[in-house]
């Protein structure tokens, strides 16, 4: 497939979506950052979410009424509690580093037959991760736990997304990034994943609970 046939087939994926106004509640429960389950507004926010819309990608880029169901998948190892720390690659072989850190394994949420809104948000997340870091779909389902949501109307990019995001405890060494080409994981303590310095907005939001 040709590089901007690809692009094209990008924006055309048909995605989860919720409607602005009806997400925050005409705004009454705007956050900035990141805020955990059992906040009160987490709560009445994941309500909306029964409300999703399918919507192509493309058109939801710059469609600042409705928000992007995103999944963000923190991944820590079950028996050291350490984090995955990952930066993205442009290009293979020699590749210099492009952009900054993350620890949210994720990305768009695509509609699944026959299942609620939260099965699919998990089953999304599930797939991603098998993708991404090889991670059998079967156990990240066991071991995703929601932990929170993630909102930075600050940026364009932020404007049009909504972080759903999940814990996932696994063995590191089930681990491995498919195409190491374009990622390079390492696996840090709380202590060092809280001293880098270049993340990216959303991880930054999560270093108070790595």
């Amino acid at each position: 497939m040709k590089g901007w046939e690809k692009d094209m087939s990008k924006w055309d994926e048909q995605i989860l979506v919720v409607n602005r106004k009806e997400l925050f509640n005409n705004e009454e429960n705007h956050f900035y950052g990141f805020i955990q389950k059992n906040d009160e507004k987490t709560k009445k926010i994941i309500d909306t979410f029964e409300s999703y819309e399918v919507k192509r990608r493309g058109d939801m880029e710059e469609d600042s009424s409705y928000k992007q169901l995103i999944g963000y998948v923190l991944l820590k190892d079950a028996n050291t509690n350490e984090v995955l720390v990952y930066k993205r690659l442009v290009g293979g072989g020699e590749a210099r580093l492009h952009g900054k850190a993350s620890v949210g394994i994720g990305g768009h949420m695509n509609e699944v037959e026959g299942k609620t809104i939260f099965e699919m948000l998990k089953i999304n997340a599930a797939r991603e991760l098998n993708e991404e870091v090889g991670v059998s779909e079967e156990e990240a389902l066991n071991n995703l736990h929601f932990i929170g949501l993630i909102n930075d109307d600050k940026t364009e990019v932020g404007q049009v997304h909504v972080g759903v995001v999940y814990e996932c405890k696994v063995d590191k060494s089930k681990v491995e990034v498919k195409e190491d080409d374009t990622l390079v994981i390492k696996w840090m303590t709380a202590d060092e994943a809280k001293a880098e310095e270049n993340y990216e907005t959303w991880s930054e939001f999560l270093k108070p609970i790595f």
